[in-house]
């Protein structure tokens, strides 16, 4: 019988002591869930949640308007700038991971959301292009391809930044021959004209070597390589100007329903006016009439453009309006958003940084665009100071629970529910009598204390 008592003695006390094993591995099941979920969060749920309010925006299209024949083919572009990919001198572990993973999810996400035909970085892909050796160049293009890589049917293209190649006085023929043999070195780029023409017709390459030409209606985009706009007669300067007038006098010769003699029977390009895409922005003064919550902060508004650093050369900018007559012109560079009217109305938009690097609310433009019209809306990208809040208020969320387990702190439930008892129980001195006498009184609704207290004092028994 003793011995029974013993083992049921000592069972008892082993079931003691599990008990505060089996209470803390539940907590830091809790604490990992939370933990897990925060992570979840923050570096996936958040793009889909925020990217998900984005849509194509709508263009009018002759059938729209109850015209006759066959729609006009809408092209779905995504245009972002300054990526500014960290190379092996300036680029921090931490930096490169944080940075180029919130790039990673960003463009990822939108790819599967949004379904885009043809995306466009207008410059700045890589932060260090301009002095990287052929071994960290090599690096920085393996990242790049990881951080955006797409499926077959979307193409990808982009124009040279100043920090791919460098500015004028860095740049040099292998710069850009280096940067072209990633991103192809066409500056002409006409949709559904680069591998093909309307269904069961091909067109070789003309005798230029330029894109493959169509003959049905189509869009045109010229990419131009705006850091060799500087106008001083360098070799780079003179051949990038040559090929930018022929590029002029083949969009010309398109246009005219009679062709001069002078076109010869050169395969036409689109008939439509081109866009132009370049990193350096056409000439202005500053961005003080930006307008919008991802334009340039106010100190930095009015600070003067500097020209051929800032922005082109007012030379420069003129040339281009007239040499190619773009109807839409998107820049990057200035890591702002702004939109300016050029000329005779010519919209140029400026596409502000697609890297958290650059600024804490990057974004990206989304384009419907046919032969005839075009309508850009703008896509948000999470904030990083939204994500970085998160986890700071998980992070002391966590910190109060460990504390309220280790009972250095009492938890927030069991605070709560103690000030909540506390102010039920707390006796309501404001009902106190008005008035009292033994011949008569008036009084308000009493409290027990203030009864006890008339007991004591007045003798008269109260019910």
């Amino acid at each position: 019988m003793a011995a029974e008592d013993t083992a049921s003695t000592r069972l008892g006390a082993g079931r003691q002591h599990l008990r505060p094993l089996k209470r803390r591995g539940l907590v830091l099941l809790r604490l990992t869930a939370i933990v897990l979920a925060v992570l979840l969060f923050c570096e996936f749920l958040i793009y889909y949640l925020v990217i998900f309010r984005c849509s194509w925006p709508a263009v009018k299209t002759p059938a729209d308007a109850g015209g006759l024949g066959t729609p006009e083919p809408v092209l779905r572009a995504m245009f972002l700038a300054d990526t500014h990919l960290l190379g092996a001198v300036r680029g921090h572990w931490l930096d490169k991971l944080r940075r180029e993973w919130q790039m990673e999810r960003a463009f990822q996400t939108a790819l599967w959301l949004l379904q885009p035909e043809v995306v466009f970085i207008l410059g700045d892909v890589f932060d260090e292009g301009k002095w990287s050796s052929s071994q960290a160049w090599a690096d920085d293009v393996g990242r790049f391809w990881k951080i955006f890589r797409h499926p077959p049917h979307v193409q990808l293209r982009a124009v040279a930044g100043n920090h791919d190649i460098g500015f004028h006085y860095q740049m040099n023929t292998y710069k850009i021959k280096r940067f072209e043999k990633v991103f192809n070195p066409e500056r002409l780029f006409s949709w559904k004209g680069i591998n093909f023409c309307v269904p069961g017709t091909q067109l070789p390459a003309d005798s230029t070597g330029g894109p493959w030409l169509i003959s049905c209606p189509c869009l045109s985009f010229v990419m131009v390589n705006s850091v060799a706009l500087e106008g001083d007669g360098c070799d780079i300067c003179s051949g990038a100007e040559a090929e930018l007038l022929e590029i002029s006098h083949r969009l010309n010769c398109s246009r005219e329903e009679h062709r001069p003699q002078e076109c010869g029977d050169r395969q036409r390009l689109p008939a439509s006016a081109p866009i132009l895409l370049q990193h350096f922005p056409l000439y202005r003064r500053n961005d003080a009439n930006c307008s919008g919550e991802d334009a340039a902060p106010p100190d930095e508004k009015y600070t003067p453009f500097k020209e051929r650093y800032d922005a082109l050369s007012q030379e420069a900018s003129r040339k281009l309006l007239w040499w190619l007559r773009p109807r839409l012109v998107l820049s990057g560079h200035t890591h702002s958003a702004c939109e300016v009217l050029h000329g005779a109305g010519v919209l140029e938009v400026s596409v502000p940084s697609f890297s958290w690097r650059n600024r804490n609310n990057p974004s990206f433009i989304m384009g419907s665009v046919t032969p005839t019209e075009y309508a850009l809306a703008k896509c948000y990208l999470p904030c990083e100071d939204t994500v970085l809040t998160t986890y700071c208020t998980a992070a002391g969320g966590l910190v109060l629970l460990t504390l309220g387990h280790a009972g250095l702190v009492a938890s927030p439930f069991h605070f709560g529910w103690n000030m909540l008892r506390k102010f039920k129980t707390t006796p309501d001195t404001s009902l106190e009598p008005l008035s009292f006498s033994h011949s008569s009184f008036t009084m308000r609704p009493w409290s027990r204390t203030a009864i006890v207290k008339a007991r004591r004092s007045t003798g008269i028994f109260l019910e």
